[in-house]
């Protein structure tokens, strides 16, 4: 039981002369939240959604501590105890809330962007094949501009210019490899300068400001405004938004769920496997949908 595991665990604090008289109310609180789920161990999943219902990230951001203080410490004994990431309601950092394309937004995106001119240039063909990309792969727009031909291979995309300074393989689904392959075709005939993959009218690399420029100036010609929280779309959101398009099509159950997170957060090259749990708690329509999930699948009988 994992009220007996609390018991316990406030029992060998106390008697090292603390008073725990909060953590034992939040921990009890959560252990009746996790044995509603017939769950007798401390699980991730579980811990963000039960810290989730605390009206403000500072109270989240104590909710989940707690529990991780907890978690390290049963741990110890029985290690089938999942210990929660730190940061995910860190109170140091803030993050900017994504904005989240809809299918419908991003096929006018790109219809906009294959319209550009000059329409018998490569430019329309470098810039809808470039945010397709970036909005089926997930690649920050500096990867995805440091590419040339030697990173395109028959298992996915080599990157090796990182924000960490580490190298990747990024698989491609088959209708984004179709789609790179035949913008390619059209590439292979444009004598540059070098040979990275999206180049400019100039026939050199694209720079990241002329590329973001002309990403605002296709939002302005297909109107799309700012969503429901105010924020602008911007390039990075179409990484954000294939994040959680990922998650939300993440298959039932809390294993699976842990290892389809696992499997992105290498996929997307995050260094901390918390920088992918952030995006249960910035899409509360997200979070909602994997918790219904486990919740079908504790009320089955398992935990």
């Amino acid at each position: 039981m994992l009220m007996d595991a609390v018991d316990s665990y406030l029992e060998v604090r106390r008697a090292a002369g603390f008073e725990l008289v909060v953590p034992e109310y939040l921990l009890r609180s959560f252990a009746r939240f996790a044995t509603a789920r017939q769950q007798s161990h401390v699980h991730i999943l579980t811990a963000i959604e039960w810290a989730s219902q605390a009206p403000s990230m500072n109270q989240r951001f104590h909710r989940l501590s707690t529990v991780t203080r907890f978690a390290d410490h049963v741990q110890v004994e029985d290690p089938r105890h999942e210990l929660p990431p730190g940061g995910i309601f860190g109170r140091r950092r803030t993050r900017r809330t994504p904005f989240i394309y809809t299918p419908e937004e991003v096929g006018r995106l790109l219809r906009a962007a294959s319209e550009l001119k000059p329409s018998n240039s490569l430019r329309p063909h470098t810039y809808r094949t470039l945010f397709a990309l970036l909005v089926t792969t997930g690649l920050r727009i500096s990867e995805a501009l440091a590419l040339t031909f030697q990173d395109i291979t028959d298992a996915g995309l080599i990157i090796r210019k990182t924000k960490f300074k580490k190298s990747r393989m990024v698989p491609l689904h088959e209708s984004a490899k179709a789609g790179l392959e035949r913008y390619l075709r059209r590439r292979e005939r444009v004598a540059a300068f070098d040979n990275h993959i999206f180049i400019s009218l100039r026939q050199k690399v694209l720079d990241r400001s002329g590329v973001t420029y002309t990403f605002r100036q296709i939002l302005k010609e297909i109107d799309l405004h700012p969503g429901p929280n105010g924020r602008r779309p911007r390039i990075h959101d179409l990484r954000h938004t294939f994040a959680c398009w990922a998650l939300e099509s993440c298959p039932q159950g809390r294993e699976k769920v842990n290892q389809h997170l696992r499997a992105l957060s290498t996929y997307m090259g995050h260094v901390k496997i918390s920088d992918t749990y952030w995006y249960l708690e910035a899409i509360p329509q997200l979070m909602q949908s994997i918790a219904n999930a486990c919740e079908s699948l504790c009320s089955g009988g398992h935990s």
